[in-house]
């Protein structure tokens, strides 16, 4: 992980959410082991994505983790007619541009191009390690930000883009609406329904890596493995 200082500014409740290395999930540890073995047969290309929350800057100190009610991170889903990665619900972000100073740079430019993002009040605050992504061979880079000031967002590109939706947390976290998933080939994730959405694979696992290292989690049943296009199914979706 990039060392970047937690300033401050950052609240107490979020700071945890820098390091989520105690994060065991099959997507992210799957992910870490497929580059050691894959990018041996190449260069993959760089991406890197915008992990933003935002919320109430007091901690609730009735909440796991001191989770505030008001708290919540924002969330986009692919178009259906997309060819790689299509439907799928993801962090806003995408491929370095030759421009970009680095991963921090290229999450802003991709969350602003997506969804009408501001810059202005969002504060980056940690750089996770990459994620290998291998349908597309990405390196992604999550890079976890908090949002002092938050502003509409929207569908800026809807060939590229269906939906923008800042997601409560205390949704995402009820137990109720949290399981795994299982596909066809064996590969298991986190899952989140929520807002008629399934949140699962890559996204899901860093979700699930981050609310459990800041502390956030209430008790779910880790047994509630479900069928990956079933549970797709369920919300509309498709592989």
């Amino acid at each position: 992980m990039t060392e970047i200082p937690t300033p401050d500014s950052i609240p107490k409740w979020l700071r945890r959410a820098a390091d989520p290395s105690t994060d065991a999930t099959d997507t992210v540890s799957l992910a870490r082991a497929l580059r050691r073995a894959m990018t041996a047969k190449g260069a993959p290309r760089q991406a890197a994505v915008l992990v933003l929350f935002s919320g109430s800057p007091d901690p609730d100190p009735d909440a796991p983790g001191g989770l505030p009610g008001d708290a919540d991170v924002l969330l986009t889903q692919r178009a259906s007619t997309m060819r790689q990665h299509r439907g799928q619900v993801a962090f806003p972000g995408g491929a370095v541009d030759p421009g970009d100073s680095g991963p921090i740079d290229t999450a802003l430019r991709e969350a602003c191009e997506e969804t009408g993002l501001a810059r202005d009040g969002v504060e980056p605050f940690a750089v996770l390690p990459k994620l290998f992504v291998p349908p597309s061979r990405f390196d992604v880079t999550p890079v976890v930000a908090y949002w002092h000031t938050p502003r509409a967002v929207q569908v800026v590109n809807e060939t590229e883009t269906e939906r923008v939706v800042r997601v409560p947390l205390a949704d995402l976290l009820e137990p109720a609406n949290r399981f795994m998933v299982r596909g066809s080939l064996g590969y298991q994730s986190a899952a989140f329904q929520v807002d008629g959405m399934l949140v699962w694979g890559l996204t899901g696992g860093i979700l699930a890596g981050i609310c459990k290292a800041a502390g956030w989690e209430r008790e779910w049943d880790h047994s509630d493995v479900r069928d990956l296009e079933t549970a797709l199914a369920a919300v509309g979706m498709t592989l």
